[in-house]
């Protein structure tokens, strides 16, 4: 079975108006799901999330952290009420949604073998005691450990534009949770962490891998970067099952990065993902939204991601109703970004290639190092 978890109620978890990370993203990926029939087949089949327990969050964060947020009052020492992450009334029961979106779908995988979808997950810059990067609880963390009351062996890779901070922060000596995280370099962007050195600690040492790409890096050397590094990861590691951030700010035309992928790009390295999940971890993967701040991109990209899931196929032409929204509301006349490629200069790309291909080598070189692959 293939579950996608979502809700109206996931529009709780709200910054305000003038903050990056809209919610309603999320309503319109649902509503693009439901147009392309997405949903009609006998083997899939919408989830409303439960809210997580406190037991659940306590997983991750701490008694102290939990209390702050529920008292709604901003507090810097826990990274709330900062212009990312600003205080609102309810904040803790939405976060709990969020985080049950992520944390429900893991329990059922304990008990069955499934795919599973939430949307309104990916919030993976929190830390145990702190709020960051418009993140409050950590629900792929939380995700993780549930799925580790069955699983011994757990691959997380995120394809978020910024670092999967809080993800590798929580499991860095952890050799049962190999964190893989690609993403636009902490040289040039938030939160400025996740370079090739970072290999975790202890008994997890190895078992944390980054691969940092230039600004404005594009489809194709990301894809070779992909391919010279996370299939030989999958081979060695052997995932039992498989957690994945499909973060979407990577596309050229986000407001807040430096990334240049086009959205066939993006729903590439997704179908990457999928059929290693497919070969290595039997098809077992829970699947997280992210990052993405184009309106009339993310829900487009995020209902692709579940075609690619699911294995349904959904037509060229974009619904009639989004082409109006995309036209009214957001003041864009073109009907879709899908054919539309950013333009960079033959040198910018080959200073892109050379940049990137050293990033390689040299994380093969650690990796050869510690576990004698590559």
């Amino acid at each position: 079975m293939i579950y996608l978890y979502y809700t109206d109620q996931f529009m709780g978890y709200d910054f305000g108006p003038d903050h990056p990370l809209q919610p309603v993203r999320l309503r319109l990926t649902y509503k693009l799901i439901e147009e392309y029939g997405l949903l009609d087949s006998y083997d899939t089949e919408l989830v409303e999330p439960y809210f997580a327990s406190e037991e659940d969050l306590l997983l991750v964060h701490t008694p102290e952290y939990l209390e702050v947020v529920r008292s709604e009052k901003p507090d810097l020492a826990f990274g709330l009420g900062i212009d990312d992450n600003p205080v609102f009334s309810g904040i803790y029961d939405a976060s709990r949604l969020m985080a049950g979106g992520s944390t429900e779908p893991a329990m059922r995988m304990t008990k069955e073998d499934c795919c599973a979808f939430n949307m309104g997950g990916g919030l993976h810059h929190a830390m145990p005691s702190q709020a960051s990067g418009f993140c409050i609880f950590n629900d792929p963390a939380l995700a993780i450990c549930i799925l580790k009351r069955r699983f011994k062996r757990i691959l997380y890779i995120d394809i978020d534009c910024h670092h999967g901070d809080g993800v590798q922060h929580i499991f860095y000596d952890d050799p049962h949770v190999l964190t893989i995280s690609l993403h636009e370099s902490g040289k040039y962007i938030f939160p400025g962490t996740g370079f090739i050195g970072d290999v975790g600690t202890g008994d997890g040492k190895g078992y944390s891998i980054n691969i940092p790409m230039p600004m404005y890096t594009y489809d194709s050397v990301y894809h070779h970067a992909f391919d010279e590094i996370v299939p030989t990861l999958f081979e060695w590691f052997r995932p039992e099952v498989v957690v994945a951030q499909l973060g979407v700010d990577t596309h050229y035309s986000d407001p807040i990065t430096s990334m240049n992928l086009t959205l066939p790009g993006y729903r590439d390295i997704v179908s990457r993902i999928k059929t290693l999940t497919d070969e290595h971890a039997e098809g077992r993967l829970l699947a997280l939204g992210g990052g993405g701040y184009n309106l009339e991109l993310v829900p487009l990209a995020w209902a692709i991601a579940f075609q690619v899931i699911t294995g349904e196929t959904i037509p060229d032409a974009l619904p009639t109703w989004w082409v109006e929204f995309c036209r009214t509301m957001l003041g864009r006349s073109r009907e879709s970004l899908v054919d539309i490629s950013p333009k960079i200069r033959s040198e910018e790309k080959e200073q892109i290639s050379s940049e990137l291909e050293d990033t390689i080598n040299g994380l093969k070189g650690i990796l050869s190092d510690i576990h004698g692959v590559f």
